[in-house]
């Protein structure tokens, strides 16, 4: 009872967004632009006035969370394990060039820019990995100010609306694929939301791949978030040791950083959708139920964008600095220029 009387409003008007985006994209020739867009945008739109009424807060944050991977997990009873392995192989080429754009292109962009090493890397994971999710991550074991998130988040998710918007056209004007633009989406485009909103927006055949494509993506946050717990770890004992001997003493006990907690940041929503693939392989679902499975996870995605839209104030966000929106926008032009290059070379375009 206490659920439905937090969040109800606000799941309720992402519902009613979900339904005029829906209609508003049916109208359009060939579905041009997609609902997820028109949701994200609107609800965008709409924030200065949402944003004052606190009922419409906890319904927005649900729906923006866990319907979305609600949503994504119900996409799995439209894919086979055969769809998942032909994709997965070569999204993990793809991905390793995007990566390694993504953290060396950001060490060397922060350097340029003199921007401290923290903001520098959580910019990168959020290019690199999966948006919000992977800064969120990774922001505990480094130590990172609330500045620093906010800047990140910010400079990833203003390049993510922007593709959105281009990824569709692009790849129409380039004759991609359904699985190359899946490909292309999945490792260029950073948060998992706006993935779906540029996939779809192609193709449904396209959306499913790149949010396979994107799962596989996301599981890298496991070893970037070890590996910067690691090197935070060493920069700490440095800075305590010279400190130390600064003033004329031996270290002090090195301050223990902070623990990971795999079960924490392990998107464990990635193993049921793979549940999901392996009743769908099986043959258990019949086809009609499986369909109208598929529909209603297309549904719960654009109320799920549409929530985003409703809770991102774009004012806020375009005062966040113009260096941590430059470094954002560098490497995601990079990502996205590798992650084109990567696929001619393997001929999968």
């Amino acid at each position: 009872m206490e659920f439905i009387k937090k969040c109800s409003v606000g799941i309720f008007f992402a519902a009613i967004l979900a339904v005029v985006s829906n209609f508003i994209s049916g109208i359009l020739p060939n579905h041009i632009i997609g609902a997820g867009v028109f949701a994200l945008i609107i609800g965008m739109m709409l924030n200065p006035l949402t944003s004052k009424y606190p009922v419409f807060q906890q319904g927005f944050n649900f729906t923006s969370k866990k319907i979305l991977r609600t949503a994504i997990i119900l996409m799995g009873a439209t894919l086979s394990f055969s769809q998942v392995l032909e994709v997965g192989k070569f999204s993990l080429v793809v991905m390793i060039f995007t990566l390694i754009t993504a953290f060396g292109g950001g060490y060397l962009v922060g350097k340029l820019f003199h921007m401290d090493w923290k903001l520098s890397s959580l910019i990168s994971a959020g290019t690199g990995i999966c948006g919000g999710s992977a800064i969120a991550s990774i922001a505990p074991v480094i130590d990172a100010e609330d500045s620093d998130i906010a800047y990140a988040i910010s400079a990833t998710f203003i390049f993510d609306v922007l593709m959105v918007v281009l990824f569709p056209i692009m790849g129409r004007y380039f004759g991609m694929s359904d699985l190359g633009y899946g490909l292309w989406t999945g490792t260029a485009v950073n948060d998992t939301s706006s993935v779906v909103a540029a996939g779809y927006a192609f193709s449904d055949i396209a959306g499913g791949f790149s949010v396979i494509v994107k799962l596989t993506r996301t599981l890298s946050i496991v070893p970037v978030v070890l590996i910067f717990s690691y090197i935070n770890q060493r920069i700490v004992r440095k800075n305590e040791t010279e400190y130390a001997f600064s003033n004329g003493s031996a270290p002090s006990t090195i301050q223990q950083n902070k623990k990971v907690e795999i079960t924490k940041i392990f998107p464990w929503f990635i193993l049921m959708f793979l549940g999901v693939v392996t009743i769908k392989s099986l043959g258990i679902l019949p086809e009609f139920i499986s369909s109208n499975i598929s529909k209603i996870s297309k549904f719960l995605m654009v109320m799920s964008l549409g929530a985003i839209g409703f809770k991102t104030n774009f004012k806020k966000l375009s005062k966040s600095g113009f260096l941590p929106m430059l470094h954002g926008f560098i490497i995601s032009a990079l990502v996205v220029i590798v992650s084109f290059l990567a696929q001619m070379a393997i001929g999968q375009l």
